[in-house]
């Protein structure tokens, strides 16, 4: 069970009873009256073979307030996407699939490449950002929630919790941040949370001193969750990066748009696990070798808009603040981990905390190479400014995939 503490600048909502789920979605029915609500999957079509997505599935087939779900499907070919559409066929909400590698969304997405206003890499980030479009599009949510497709442990109190800052009526958040123990298998996960994040933010705060944006990330328990949800206002405005840095960059958009009490994070789940990315310590294009460059860019980015001067000599303090603070953590998250009877492999840890110092100098030499690059998609309402008729064509393409592979 959770404490009740709420620290720094991010509203804390807490799991303090066992709520029966009847009790919470009987209320989140009545709130779908006025703030109607939808769920974003992105998925690998990967994933529908896999053994986390059909029970996802099983559970929201149960939830009775979604009006409707869009699901994100990646690396599918027709036969895949034919089955993607049987696979997702049982859901009782309205429901479509989107073939982000079809013919008629791959049009669309040449077209606004023509424009400059396409996503410029493909995974996640190009994945959600479509659906989000495709949700405006529709214009029929007011309250949006997004999860990942390979959560193991999966129930539908995870949706019930993480979607209802956004539907309760008299609440005037307009983002929810899911946050959970890492913990399953008898040891601690989290690596990139645990390791990287959280002592690289207190490291930046050592050297460049108080900084209200890095106090607003390190307010979240959990910075790279991937369950959020938040107000439909909030998606035209929002660019989203392309890349692992996708929760980091959604957090930081949050903080350019909206006042630090219009967020919240929430605590959606006991227990959570998923598909572990490889370290790939020696190929840094990779799991979590990647994910930690692009993290590390991505903050830095922001900093640098906020006004700070970055260059070789910060970096180099920057790292060396890290790699002191990193092995402190190592050692509390030891004692943490001892204490409540899981296992620890402490030399694995210093060897994560070793690349992710490594990685702050090659993100940092990354930024400083490439000042000019632009590490976010464009937000929609740039998009339908220069496309005029992109929302109506959208929907358009994705309703005759629907009605032509259906068959």
């Amino acid at each position: 069970m959770a404490d009740f503490h709420q620290n720094g600048v991010i509203a804390t909502l807490h799991k303090l009873t066992d709520r029966p789920i009847e009790e919470m979605e009987a209320e989140l029915l009545k709130f779908s009256k006025k703030r109607p609500m939808a769920l974003i999957l992105p998925s690998l079509f990967s994933e529908l073979e896999g053994e986390a997505l059909p029970h996802i599935v099983e559970e929201l087939k149960k939830v009775p307030y979604l009006g409707e779900i869009t699901i994100g499907l990646d690396r599918a070919s027709e036969d895949e996407y034919r089955h993607a559409l049987k696979f997702f066929g049982g859901l009782p909400q309205h429901h479509r699939v989107l073939w982000n590698d079809g013919p008629r969304l791959l049009a669309l997405d040449a077209e606004l490449k023509e424009h400059g206003l396409a996503p410029t890499e493909l995974g996640k980030g190009r994945n959600v950002w479509y659906c989000l479009g495709y949700t405006l599009a529709r214009d029929e949510a007011e309250a949006i929630a997004l999860h990942d497709c390979d959560i193991t442990t999966y129930d539908r109190s995870l949706l019930a919790r993480l979607i209802y800052p956004m539907a309760h009526p008299n609440f005037s958040y307009e983002y929810a941040k899911g946050y959970y123990p890492r913990v399953a298998d008898g040891k601690l996960n989290g690596r990139v949370t645990r390791l990287l994040v959280t002592p690289l933010l207190r490291s930046l705060e050592q050297v460049l001193g108080p900084n209200e944006y890095l106090s607003f990330l390190d307010g979240f328990r959990y910075p790279l969750a991937g369950e959020f949800s938040f107000r439909r206002d909030v998606i035209p405005d929002i660019r989203l990066p392309s890349d692992w840095g996708l929760e980091v960059g959604i957090l930081s958009e949050m903080y350019r748009n909206y006042s630090s009490n219009k967020v919240c994070q929430v605590d959606i789940a006991d227990r959570y696990d998923h598909k572990h990315q490889i370290v790939s310590a020696e190929d840094s294009t990779k799991g979590l070798s990647k994910m930690s460059i692009d993290i590390c860019k991505l903050i830095f980015r922001k900093l640098a808009t906020e006004g700070e001067v970055l260059n070789k000599p910060f970096f180099r303090a920057v790292k060396a603040a890290y790699f002191r603070n990193a092995l402190d953590f190592v050692e509390r998250y030891k004692n943490d981990a001892v204490m409540n009877g899981l296992r620890v492999d402490v030399h694995a840890e210093e060897d994560a905390v070793e690349l992710f110092a490594q990685n702050i100098i090659t993100a940092g030499k990354t930024f400083l190479d490439s000042p000019n690059e632009r590490p976010f998609i464009p937000s929609w309402n740039r998009v339908v400014s220069a496309v005029p008729d992109i929302f109506p064509r959208l929907v358009e393409a994705v309703e005759a995939d629907q009605a032509e592979f259906s068959k």
